[in-house]
């Protein structure tokens, strides 16, 4: 899935890489992350903005600068 033109790629040994996708594969799969990627296609996406998934039901649209930043406390303690 190629959603950006721009592929950061980390450097991982190809067994690594492999296990890598695995992963994630298995992560995009899960019912919670299948339900709300259905859900951001019935709301669709805008390019001004992002759809926020709290943890209190329905997503909220939010800035992407809020979102991607995680609210103003950066994203290095996530």
């Amino acid at each position: 899935m190629k959603s950006s033109p721009i592929r950061l790629k980390q450097k991982l040994s190809p067994k690594a890489a492999a296990a890598k996708k695995r992963r994630d594969t298995a992560m995009a799969k899960t019912p919670a992350r299948k339900a709300k990627k259905a859900e951001n296609q019935r709301i669709g996406q805008r390019s001004d903005s992002d759809l926020h998934h709290s943890g209190l039901g329905a997503p909220v649209r939010v800035s992407i600068k809020n979102n991607r930043g995680n609210f103003g406390k950066g994203t290095k303690t996530e």
